[in-house]
This record gives C-alpha cells, structure tokens and sequence, in this order.
C-alpha cells in the first residue's frame, strides 16, 4: 500500500498528516493496523523532510510534534476550568447498597442505570481542545491546580492530536488516565536492568514518572496508554443525554475508550459486573484497582451536584488491597514430589487480596539472593485473585540489625536425606527420591506404570491409601504386601487384591532397562535407561561407575569435559544426566531401597551386549512418527539387536533419523542438520532383510 502522489507541498503535507493521524487511529485505538511499519516509517519521514524545508508548514497537529519538543525547567502550574473531582471509595456490598440508597432517593427513581468499568491504575489527566486542536494537557493536582505537562502528552500516540471531526467543538474539555500496560511494564523493566538501572517497582509508579518526565523524548520512550472516561466541559457542542453517548462520541473523534464499559441496571447489575471483573482481573492487559459505577443519565447528574470534592453520581467499588506490609518472620523449606525444594514465607498475618496472609512463595534461593530477603525484614506481600502469594520485594529502610540471611539446608527437612543444588542450577533438591515422604507418592506410581516395573491395579487412589496407613514407606514395601492388608483397603475387595498381588509378583522379573527407568532418577529416561543397560549389563557396575565418577565432581584439577569419564561414555549421557546418576546412587538411603528390592525378588537377566559386528554397529538412529506395522519400542529392540544405538534427541553426531508418518520437529531437525533420513523399508535394506 503506497502513497506517493506528486502535489504541491501544502497539498501534500495535508495529505500526510491526514494518513498518518488515520495510521494512529487504526493501529493504537482500534487496534487494527492497516499498513506495515515500513509504509508509516516512510511517510514520516517524508512529512518530517518537508516541514523543515517549509518551517511555515509545520502545525501543532502535525504528527512530527508527538517526538517532544525542548526539555522543561519546570512544570508551569495550570488551573483547571472545570475543577477536577476525585471519587469517593466505597469497599463493601453494604457501602454499595447505600451509594444506590442515595442516588435513588435523591432521583426520586426506582430505576437506575448505571455505566460500570474497571478503573484503571494509572495518572488522571485533562485534555484541552480548541477548534479541534490539543492545546494543552495537564496532570490533577489538587483539582482546582495541575501541571502542565501538554508536551509530554503530545508524545501519547493514542491522544489524537486533532479530533476526527469536521465540525469540531470550540472548546471542549476531555478526562482520561495515562496508563502502562502489563506487557509495556515488563518490557521496560526488562531494559532497565540490561541498562543496569533499577526496576520500577509497579506499572503506576512506571507511567506517572514517564509522564512527568521534564525532557519529552524521555517520556516518548516510556510504552504509555491513554483511555479516556469524560467530557468535563465544551463550548460549541450539544452533549448527549446518556453517558454512554459520552463514550461513544469519544471513541468517534479518535480517542480510546475502555472495552470493559458496560450499562448496567441497578444495584443488581453493579454486582455481577464487579465479580465477573474480579475474575478476569489478573488475565486483562493492564492493571487496575477496582471498578468505577457511574450514573448513566447526564440530567441526574446535574441534579444530584456535588459534595466537597467528590461527584454524587459516581463512587468507586476498590478491590481488596492486592499489596500489603508485614513481617518475614521465618523461612521453611517445602518439598516437591521431584525432590525440589521451595522456599515458603511464614508471615505475620495480615490481610490482602481479600484474605489473611500467613504464608508466600519465594520461588528459590535465587529469587531470595536477588531480592535479597532476610528473616526479620519488612516485607511487600502481594496477592491477587486466586494467585499463590509471594514476596514482592524488601523494605530495606526498615531493615532490623537483627535481620538474619535464608540459608539452604544441607539436609532435606521431611526425611533428613542429602540436598544438592548444582552449579548453575536453579532448583536444590533432596537426592533421597525413592525415601523421601514428599516425594513418593510420585516415585512410586512411577515404579509401578506401564513402561516402568508394569504394575497393573496399582493406581492414585490406592497409592494415597497406603500411604495414608503408612503401609508402604519406599517401593520396596510394595512387595511386602499381603492379601489381607490389600483386602481391607476402601473399594478393594478380595479379588481386586488378589489381582494387585499377582501383578506385584509378576513385575519381579523385569529388565534392567526397566528396572533403572523405575527408579525415577532424574533426567533418566527409558532411551537413556536402555543405554546404561546395554553399557554396564549389570546393577552393580553401574553403580561402581557412578561411585568412580562422583569423585571426580569434587576434583578441582579437572576440567569439565574430564568429568563423569565413565558415564559419559555412555550414548546420551551428558554432565547433567551423569551428575543425576552420581547424585542418586552414591545416596545410601537410596542403596537400601535397592538392595532390599533385589531381596525381596526382584531380579532380571544379564542385559544383552551391543552385537560389535552386526551391520547397524557403532550406528546411531533417533526414530520419530508413526512407523508402519511395528511400535517404537519393538523397532529399537531390532535395531539394538544388530549393533545400532538408540538416541532420544537428534544432533550432529546423529547417523540416522528414521521417520515415520506424522514425523513432527526432529525431522525438521534432521533436515536442517543434514542428517541422513530413512524409512523402516530403508532400514530392513541397510540390516539385509527384504
């Protein structure tokens, strides 16, 4: 889409501004851009071009004059010509109830319509327009006296310059808040601290220092929004009755408007559009603080004035405080069902979000080394909606000398086993997995699935009912179990029992493979399982592999690509699989689970060694799709079977990716590496078998 019409310059420049202020329009209130960024970046260009050949060109509606003009000394103090009122708070149903009491006794109505929308957090500001022109912006100040801070404004590309009218008002007099969006708050943030400079610490704190900025290309950088609510004042043009017919006007002289606006009727009415609001509170684009009820008819205002400084036609509904002050009074340790641990706030109650606070996540010792976070300090504690609490950030200036440092355990808090948290990694996390109470709930419906010890009638609900009665307390009880205790258990019966007793018995005799998937281990799993089965062939060099290569985490005169030697002989085994395998079985507690499941019968064949002379030898496949007339798991037993190897993800060091149908993005992997591709046909050709 181009616009390149030879004209005279003011044809032209007329023209320019014409479709940029419609580009504007398109793209920040109706959010439907019509051209791309290129087109309006060369038409701007081009307008900015002409206007310093023709200075005499240049207007204040000219969209060039949003970049900010020189930087202010001050603020001049501007008096509003029609004062700028604030709304009374209400925040209760019964405060409701008696702001409608009121408006409809003073009415002499039974009926009331009212326009509810979600009131912005942001920075009220005033908007004067003369001809159709922006002449002047101003902050609230005390009502009667704000400051002028128009230059600023003008960078706002949502605050049209000229009103889309052809027959605008002489002067008229538009209410508004200036606002950051979630998405704009996180994106400056984001550059603040890859700047280095410090994070703001809200979206409203954000837009109201961007907006009193005293150099206008500093704001103009700021992702500010603008929605506007009123017309407090015109000369020159006939109001609609209704507020609704406010907003609508707005909306067609180009400004934004909220969406969420809704007539509604009656206190009834009021109610449900504060709840649904209050639901999708924390999934809107922008923050907000509670909904503002407004009477629709503009005659009942009039007739209802004034009090003090606040309208009687209008009260703000505020939500339940989203933030709130107290005191981190200590910090537990909870774990996870994958043996992470999490770092939980004990609080000094206090209320927020509408309800009482005790406790709030602290995500990790990372999060708590970056906010720096000591037991004892005042604390910002923030919740919204059905959102887990968390520390926000720390009061420093209310810091105690008695203020002590979160220190990570060395023992895992529910079961006493070894914590480790690596190098570089996030998460600290108990290597007691097949011990640990938090975490075996998960470890044992694990064991017992499909692909793992193949448990079947060993389900959630039975789980949780052992070890509710602390029946089993590691996977190795499970093989303790008798008829009777099963019989006894809620919904089991005899027969149910019975069959979860023959299918205990039957996982006795497993693979080696399988067996090491069952144990859970972390970043182990069944293609890496396979692997160390074929490597080592038995249990218990496995585990020698892993005592050797232990000790080489602590060695400081190796570097990291001579660690784990052993281990990382293995395909697929990288640093932090081995680490896993060196973190769990060097774990005693761990050891005895193993070796009290190999007592209670639990055995397997000697794993087959890799064939060294079969035609697939030393070769290594990652398979992908639906592959004709054999499942994965049998195509890789072939492969195996003939010397290939096994691999769970596609690199360089991939011979072969064989693809079947629905193959997703390791083909696109493949294909982008310059791996070689084959199908099973292709496969059954380089084995020999037609």
């Amino acid at each position: 889409m181009t616009f390149r019409i030879q004209k005279n310059s003011r044809e032209r420049v007329a023209e320019l501004r014409r479709l940029l202020n419609d580009f504007n329009y398109q793209y920040y209130v109706l959010d439907a851009p019509t051209v791309p960024d290129a087109e309006y970046d060369h038409l701007f260009r081009e307008l900015q071009g002409l206007e310093e050949k023709h200075p005499e060109l240049r207007a204040p509606d000219s969209p060039t004059q949003r970049v900010g003009g020189q930087p202010a000394r001050e603020f001049a103090p501007v008096r509003h010509r029609v004062p700028m009122q604030s709304l009374n708070n209400c925040f209760s149903e019964e405060e409701l109830h008696e702001f409608d009491r009121r408006v409809r006794e003073g009415l002499r109505r039974e009926r009331i319509t009212y326009v509810a929308e979600p009131k912005l957090d942001g920075l009220a500001v005033a908007l004067i327009y003369e001809d159709g022109v922006l002449t002047r912006g101003a902050t609230r100040g005390d009502g009667e006296t704000g400051e002028d801070i128009t230059e600023n404004l003008r960078t706002l590309r949502a605050i049209p310059l000229r009103l889309r009218e052809d027959c605008p008002p002489k002067w008229i007099d538009v209410r508004g808040e200036v606002y950051m969006s979630r998405a704009g708050f996180e994106a400056l943030n984001r550059a603040q601290e890859k700047a280095g400079g410090k994070p703001f610490v809200n979206p409203r704190n954000a837009a109201a220092g961007g907006l009193r900025q005293l150099d206008p290309t500093v704001t103009a950088q700021r992702p500010l929004s603008f929605c506007a609510y009123a017309i407090a004042g015109s000369e020159g043009w006939r109001s609609p009755v209704a507020h609704t017919g406010i907003l609508e006007q707005l909306r067609r002289w180009g400004f934004p408007v909220s969406a969420y606006a809704e007539a509604v009727e009656g206190i009834v009415g009021c109610l449900a559009y504060y709840r649904k609001t209050a639901e999708r509170r924390v999934t809107l684009p922008f923050e907000i603080d509670g909904i503002v009820y407004k009477l629709n008819d503009l005659s009942g205002r009039e007739e209802l004035g004034s009090v003090a400084r606040a309208p009687r036609w209008a009260i703000a509904h505020k939500f339940p405080a989203e933030e709130a002050l107290t005191v981190l009074e200590a910090v537990e340790f909870q774990v996870g069902r994958t043996g992470i641990l999490t770092p939980v706030a004990r609080l000094n109650p206090v209320f927020v979000g509408g309800a009482n606070v005790s406790s709030a996540t602290l995500h990790n010792m990372d999060e708590i080394e970056r906010k720096d976070v000591r037991i004892g300090d005042t604390i910002v504690v923030r919740r919204a909606g059905d959102v887990i609490p968390e520390v926000v950030r720390v009061v420093v200036e209310r810091r105690p000398k008695t203020a002590r440092q979160v220190v990570l355990p060395e023992k895992c808090p529910v079961c006493g086993g070894t914590v480790v948290r690596e190098e570089g990694e996030v998460a600290a996390r108990c290597t007691a997995g097949l011990t640990c109470r938090a975490q075996l709930r998960g470890a044992l419906l694990h064991f017992a699935s499909r692909r793992a010890m193949d448990i079947e009638g060993l389900g959630d609900k039975l789980v949780r009912q052992l070890l509710d009665l602390k029946r089993v307390n590691s996977p190795a009880d499970l093989f303790k179990l008798e008829l009777k205790t099963l019989a006894e258990l809620e919904r089991m019966g005899e027969k149910s029992a019975a069959n979860v007793i023959a299918a205990i018995e039957k996982s006795k005799t497993t693979t080696l493979a399988r067996f090491i998937y069952a144990l859970g281990i972390p970043n182990i799993g069944e293609t890496t399982s396979a692997q160390l089965a074929l490597h080592f062939g038995e249990l218990d060099v496995l585990i020698a592999a892993t005592e050797s290569d232990a000790k080489t985490v602590e060695d400081p005169e190796l570097k990291d690509k001579d660690r784990f030697p052993k281990l990382r002989k293995v395909q697929d085994v990288g640093p932090e699989v081995a680490a896993s395998l060196c973190r769990f079985f060097t774990e005693p507690r761990n050891r005895e689970v193993l070796q009290e499941l190999q007592r209670c019968g639990v055995h397997w064949p000697k794993a087959e060694s890799r064939k060294k002379d079969g035609p697939l030898a030393g070769k290594s496949f990652v398979l992908t799709g639906t592959l004709p007339g054999m499942t994965r798991e049998e195509v890789a037993r072939l492969i195996e079977s003939q010397g290939g190897i096994i691999s769970s993800s596609v690199s360089s060091k991939t011979d072969y990716v064989l693809a079947g149908t629905d193959a997703g993005s390791k083909l696109a992997k493949a294909e982008k590496l310059g791996v070689v591709v084959i199908d099973l046909m292709g496969l059954k050709k380089m084995m020999g078998v037609e």
